[in-house]
This record gives C-alpha cells, structure tokens and sequence, in this order.
C-alpha cells in the first residue's frame, strides 16, 4: 500500500472514530459555516476594499453575532452597502412585505432594499462597491425567494465587473433529497428563477456555481465567483444534527419541523385552504371552513405515508405583528389537520403536499379553488393544476416530472461541494 492510500485509510478511520464517539457521547459535531471560516482564514479577500454585503439576520457567527456588526470593527474592513432581501435585513418584515432603503441601525450603514421597486442590485447602488458577499441561510425550496435574491446578486455581479463571494450554510433540510419538476421557461419567476426541482438538495454554494457555471444568469459572462464552503457539513445532516442554533430564516419558519414539511405544503398558498399562516405553526397545520378533518385523514390514511401522522384540529388565523398581517380565513374558525412527521429521513415533504392537495380535491372538487396562475408559478409547471382537476392518481402525477428530474440530477452531481 502506498503512502499516500494508507493516509486516506487513516483518515477514514480518525473520521469514523470521531464520529462514533460523538455519537456516544450525545454530542452534535459543530458544522462551520462559511462565515466562521471566512472570518478565521479569509478576510484577505475583503480587507481594504469596499464590501456590498447582502444579508439579513441569519448572517451570524457561533455566539448569535451578526456578520455585519463583527466587519464593521475589523480594521481594514469596510461596508460600503447593505442589500436586504424579503423580510430585510433584521429578518422583522411579514412575508411578501415590500421593503424600503434606509439606514442599518446597528451598524450605520446604507440599505438598499432587494424586495421593492429592485429585486437586483443596480449599477447606481453599486458605486464604488469592490467587492459583493452573501451570506442568507436557505430552506431548501425551490420557491424560498433568498435563493432568487442571490441568483441576481451573481447576475449583478457579473454584469458590473464585481467579484462576488458566497457564504455557504447547511440545507436545513438535508442534501439528499431531490424531486419535483423543472422550472419551464415560461413560467420563471422570483418564485421560481432558475431551472431546478421544486427540491433541489443542494447548498447556496452549490446553487450559485450552478447558476454561475450554467450561464443561467441573464449575462454573457461569467461572475468571477468564489465559495468559502463550511466545514463538517454532509449531505444527510438536517439542520438540528449540525450543531448550530436555528434562527428562524423568515417569520412563518420559526422551527426546523416547519421547514421540513415547507416544500409541500407551501403549494397550499395556492388554494382557498389556509397554509397554517396567522397561527404560530405554519405549514404544520392547515385548514378551512369547508374541511372535514376526519374525512381527510380517513382519506389520506389510505396511501402509504407511514413516515407521518394526521390529526383533526381547529383553528382561528389572526392578524400576527411581523409574522402575517392579513392571513386566509382571519377571525373564521377552520377545521383543519395537524401534521407531524414521524420520521424525517423516509418523508418527502413534495409529494405528501400533493398528496394531501390531490386528496382535498377528490373529497371537495366544488368548494376548492385555485388562485390564478399561483399554483403555476410555484410548481413550475402547469401540469400539477390541470392534474389535479382531472383527478389523476398521484402516482401519475409524480411520474410526469422523473426524466426532467433524472437530467437534473446528473447534472447536480457536477456541482456538489460536499
């Protein structure tokens, strides 16, 4: 055996030990972020140019610091603007909220706003800006517009000879899951900006050397792109097993439980069924007036969703300060079911939605209605609209979109960092 294969094998083993023994001993080992070890190993890219830095409150370092309020006191680290996405940069803003520029509180730096009048940093805001940084934890969904807020940081970038650096994260809800269809060209929005899968099981990092290396981006050149990936991370770690606090990436996601059913039962934005928004447990429950929770949990009881359980509930959505100012159904009781996952690795939050939303149509084909061209933008598809309405059996359904699915794959593996 050569030396070079022995130390593989040795690190292998040191590997294997180390994770055998924090497994006994309960410990979590404490992924890095991109952030810690751009802070640790490589502020040199930054220091003495004007940093343009798009963040917002999930931007923070071991200890809850904000990224933003630890630059500003490093010497020879300058920021030069802020952009904020949806929600802004302190993450207080209810969802689908515009947001205006201002003025950082904490930090005394300009604002501009990447969820109003701009979705994309423009030359004007970019004055004098060397260098861009993003730094946002993701979902995991295709339709979480923080993946579409740097998808025009990147565009941006290159279109202004601005190098552009990315803080990786962990997908909170694992790296291995992939499905749903591909985005048809007609149909992109910042909803759906790119074309992957509904679930894409990929990091920022790998997103945005995809989105670079592809050419998706509305430019004829490449951004000169670099990704400070983390440290630790694996593909089958949810976020909870990386050993990192959970900042509520939006207000309706206050848990990692919320996010892990987010892919699916976000489509239920879509319908005249309330998606759990106005209650502090979003996209965990869902209902409406017209429901019948036992019929549907009867009904739903007959597929083959062992990974998790259903239970009858009722509601009352309210008006929630920074959360959901205006939710479906506010002040009207509805009768709705609770869902919690069982088993996180064996659930396919995508295809329980459906399921769920397929099944609600079967029992309420009149009282059911969909939003105008909501659904579409969504999935990415019109196929899962007109599906549903025709009564296809789910198993059609999910079969429509595996050899787009299958290409994508292939192509994914190109860009996996970890």
């Amino acid at each position: 055996m050569s030396v070079k294969s022995l130390l593989i094998v040795l690190q292998s083993l040191i590997l294997s030990f180390t994770l055998i023994f924090a497994q006994g001993t309960g410990k979590k080992l404490r992924v890095e972020v991109g952030a810690k070890v751009f802070i640790n190993n490589q502020l040199d890219l930054v220091i003495g140019k004007n940093i343009g830095f798009i963040t917002n409150h999930t931007s923070t370092l071991p200890g809850g610091i904000h990224l933003a309020d630890t630059l500003v006191k490093i010497p020879g680290v300058k920021i030069g603007a802020l952009f904020g996405p949806e929600h802004g940069i302190r993450g207080n803003n209810p969802d689908g909220v515009g947001i205006s520029d201002g003025i950082d509180t904490k930090t005394g730096v300009k604002v501009f706003s990447l969820y109003g009048k701009y979705r994309k940093p423009t030359p004007e805001m970019l004055e004098g800006i060397d260098v861009l940084l993003f730094d946002i934890q993701d979902v995991g969904a295709r339709f979480y517009t923080f993946i579409s807020t740097m998808y025009y940081g990147i565009e941006a970038a290159a279109e202004n000879n601005i190098p552009i650096i990315i803080l990786d994260r962990p997908n909170p809800i694992g790296g291995l899951l992939v499905d749903g269809p591909i985005v048809l060209d007609s149909l992109k929005s910042f909803v759906g900006i790119a074309p992957i899968p509904i679930i894409h099981g990929m990091t920022v990092g790998e997103l945005a050397l995809m989105f670079n290396e592809e050419l998706w981006i509305n430019s004829k050149n490449k951004a000169d792109l670099t990704i400070i990936k983390m440290n630790n991370w694996s593909r089958n770690l949810f976020y909870d097993e990386c050993g990192i606090e959970w900042i509520k990436p939006s207000p309706n996601l206050p848990k990692l439980e919320n996010a892990i059913v987010y892919p699916g039962m976000c489509l239920f934005e879509a319908v005249n069924i309330s998606e759990g928004r106005g209650t502090q447990n979003p996209f965990l429950i869902i209902g409406a007036p017209y429901l019948n929770s036992q019929a549907v949990i009867d009904e739903m009881s007959q597929k083959d969703f062992t990974s998790v359980r259903l239970f009858p509930t009722e509601f009352t959505p309210r008006a929630i300060p920074e959360m959901s100012n205006n939710p479906k159904y506010k002040d009207e009781l509805c009768q709705g079911i609770q869902i919690e996952v069982v088993n996180r690795n064996d659930f396919n939050p995508l295809r329980f939605g459906i399921s769920l939303l397929n099944t609600i149509h079967k029992l309420y084909p009149a009282e059911l209605e969909f939003r105008r061209n909501s659904l579409e933008r969504l999935a990415g598809t019109t196929y899962l609209r007109s599906a549903i309405l025709n009564n296809y059996d789910d198993e059609t359904i999910f079969n429509y979109w595996e050899n787009e699915l299958n290409d994508f794959k292939i192509l994914r593996k190109k860009y996996l960092l970890y």
